[in-house]
This record gives structure tokens, sequence and C-alpha cells, in this order.
């Protein structure tokens, strides 16, 4: 898919740069030209002549470094990409690129290109949710430049959150769907969008998505509760996807141990009673509805007023049936477009098919939650994703992110075909390469 593609790769100045030689690498092996750019700040971390040897292209650094007097060497690699990709992206040139500063081969580049643009962060957790680092890449999104979200794990400073690199294989992964699903378009949108306040049209423009995520817990006391490992990271996955998508997007999340998206209304609740009442308050404004959070079955009939002590070698709790909320949303459901989860440890097309037919849905996604390679707390997942008419399509091990997209651009062709789902294919899709 990227054989013959120009592929602009800017550097900038963090530690993860160095898993900028891997992505390089990767994306030559695919078939791609690419040119790299470096910061000054980059080239403490690594050499010129790691990306040189990697590319087989010469390397940029510096914009008054003329090397052919027939081109400006900034103008010619803006004119001949076919995408601009800078990973990893410090914050410093996040701001950069929203405000439009140019001072260093890297953004004067980006000023002159008409490519598409695509950036991945990488920073420390607190300066990711910073509101000036998540105002400028909101200022970056609304002119259709696309985001690779980072991960989430142990990063170099020493703290645990969202801030590493997006893994270069998935990098390239993104890269590749983005092209085989035409690509090409210009960066910024048609003159005057950005005066309207309006990002370029997706295929939600206009849509309403609610989306639950994360777990519920039902309280014993003061200090205890029944919950799951729900982490939330699919529903805020599938938030960020439809927002991405030009979706109006509602999220309700129980108990998470991730940043939720921005962009979004978030709507935070504990229990399974509290999240009933929130979804059932937007039921009939909304689209698509995506139920990914794991939501308790039962709840203590008694909730102590104050901790429980130790009385006896045992104690006897005593539970009563919570609300089935992705039944209701069924039994109610008009115009809906309805998406449930199955997490199964076992017999998953079985249970994943009994599971939409009684609540009457629309799709119903089932993932394997005992690997540990995908599932709860995982930023990857491998889902079967079934309708009414079987397997519509399985999706290998791959990011939550890639996962929510192609549900979403599934829901969307649904609501195109008037909410149908698509026939079973003689040949199963999937994406595997």
């Amino acid at each position: 898919m990227l054989q013959g593609k120009s592929i602009l790769l800017g550097v900038t100045g963090g530690i993860a740069a160095y898993k900028a030689a891997a992505l390089c690498s990767k994306l030559k092996q695919e078939g791609a030209e690419v040119h790299v750019i470096m910061t000054a700040s980059a080239t403490q971390f690594i050499s010129e002549l790691t990306f040189q040897t990697l590319s087989r292209q010469p390397v940029y650094t510096d914009t008054f470094d003329e090397r052919d007097p027939s081109a400006v060497s900034h103008i010619d690699l803006a004119d001949h990409a076919d995408l601009v990709l800078v990973a990893p992206a410090t914050a410093n040139v996040i701001a950069k690129m929203a405000h439009g500063l140019a001072d260093d081969m890297l953004t004067t580049t980006l000023l002159a290109t008409t490519a598409p643009v695509m950036v991945a962060p990488a920073m420390n957790v607190h300066m990711y949710v910073h509101p000036a680092v998540v105002h400028n890449m909101d200022i970056l999104r609304s002119r259709g430049v696309r985001f690779i979200e980072p991960e989430e794990g142990l990063l170099a400073c020493g703290y645990t959150g969202k801030g590493r690199l997006a893994g270069p294989e998935h990098i390239v992964e993104y890269v590749k769907r983005w092209f085989a699903e035409g690509g090409g378009e210009p960066a910024l949108p048609p003159a005057g969008a950005a005066d309207q306040g309006s990002a370029r049209p997706g295929l939600l423009q206009g849509k309403r998505v609610l989306v639950t995520a994360g777990g519920t817990i039902e309280r014993i006391d003061p200090v205890r509760y029944i919950t799951n490992d729900s982490s939330g990271k699919m529903g805020f996955a599938v938030a960020e996807a439809a927002r991405d998508m030009g979706a109006c997007v509602t999220l309700i999340a129980g108990q998470t141990q991730s940043v939720p998206p921005e962009g979004v209304e978030l709507i935070r609740v504990e229990t399974a009673l509290d999240m009933r009442n929130a979804v059932m308050a937007r039921y009939e404004d909304t689209d698509i509805v995506v139920k990914t959070a794991a939501v308790a079955d039962y709840r203590p009939v008694h909730r102590a007023a104050h901790k429980l002590k130790k009385t006896g070698e045992r104690l006897v709790i005593e539970l009563e049936r919570n609300p089935d909320i992705l039944q209701e949303l069924g039994e109610k459901k008009k115009n809906q477009l309805l998406i449930g989860f199955a997490a199964e440890t076992e017999q998953l097309e079985q249970y994943a098919l009994d599971k939409l037919a009684r609540k009457n849905l629309d799709y119903i996604v089932a993932n394997d939650v005992s690997r540990t390679d995908a599932g709860f707390g995982s930023d990857r997942n491998e889902v079967h994703i079934y309708s009414k008419n079987g397997l519509v399509e399985r999706i290998p091990l791959t990011a939550k992110s890639e996962v929510a997209r192609r549900l979403l651009q599934i829901a969307a062709q649904a609501i195109a075909a008037g909410g149908e789902p698509p026939s079973m294919p003689d040949e199963v899709q999937s994406l595997e390469p």
C-alpha cells in the first residue's frame, strides 16, 4: 500500500526519537520513499547518520543548508510529499504547528506543505493533558491534522500513564489503512471553514453518538465495593474515533484507568443504576449507542453506612440483580443503532450471538478477556463483530483505536443503508494483512 509513496518524516527532540528509526525502517520496508527532517533537539538523542542509512536519503536539519541550487529544499520536500508524518511530536512542536511558527527546517516545511499531516505525540503524561497542549491539538484537528494517539505505560521520566509514542508497527499500520481508504485529501479545510469553526465533515458528521465505558462499582460499605477489571480504554477509543469522524459524542464513564478523550461530553457515574439513569435520559436523542462498559450484574441488597468490622470467619453478602441496561435499550429501540460488547472467556460466538438476539442489538463485538495480550487493561484487542446475519468481520490483534475506527465505519455504512446490517459475505472480511 505504501509502494512509491513519498513520506516526509519529521523527528523532534524527545527520548522517543530512537523509535523513529524503527518507524523509518518499517516505512521503507513497505515500499515508501522516506525523507527525514530532524529538529536540532532530535539530534541530541539520535544521529543524522542513522536516518540517512535507513532511508537512503539525505537528512535535513538546517533550513539554510541548501544542497541543490536549482531547488529550495523545504519547498521541494513540501511539494513532493504524499504525507507528512511527525513522530515523535513534542509538546513544543505541536504548539509551533498550532500557531504557525516557523523557526527551523521542520516547522518551515510544515507551513509550506499542502500534503496531509499526521502527528504522533510523545511526552510526559501531565504534559499530554495540560490545557495548553490539549487546546493546541484541538486547533490542529480543526485544520484536518490527524493524530495517532500515544500509548499508556511506563514513561522515560518514571511516570506511568498516557504519553508513550505509539509503536512503530501501529503507526505504519495506521498510515497503510489511511492510504488504503483513499488518503490524499488536503490537510487544510476549504477556505472559510476555519472561520466558521467547523472541521472537515466526517463519516458521522451530525450524528449523536453515546458511548459507555469502564466498570461500575457497587459499594458494600464506604471503603469496599464490587467491581471488575474494565479499564475504559475501549470505550475511550470509540468515543475518540466517533469525535474524529464528526459526531457529537456523549461519553458516560464509570471507573476507568485511562485519560478520557477531549472534545466529548463526559459524564461520570459510579453504580449500574447511575449509568442506567444517565443512558436512558439521553437515549431518545441518540443515533448510535456503543455499550462498551462492564456493568455489574449484581449489587449488595444492604449497603453498610460504616466500615464493616471483622466479626467471624465468614461474611455473607446478599446480592440482588441490577437492571440490564443493554436489554432495556433493545426493548425501547426505535431508530437507534445499538452496539453491544460481549467480554467472554469461552464459547465466544455462541454467547455473543445469543446476547445479540436476546437484547435486540444491531451489532455485538465479542472478545476473549482471558487473553493476557488483549482485552481488559490492554491497549490492543482482537474482536469478532456479529450482526443478525452472522459474522461481519474479524479484526485481528491490533490497537483499540483501530478496532474503534473500523467498528464505527461499519456503523456508518449501516446507517447509510437504512440501518440494515450487511449480509454475511461469501468470504468473511478480515483486517488480516
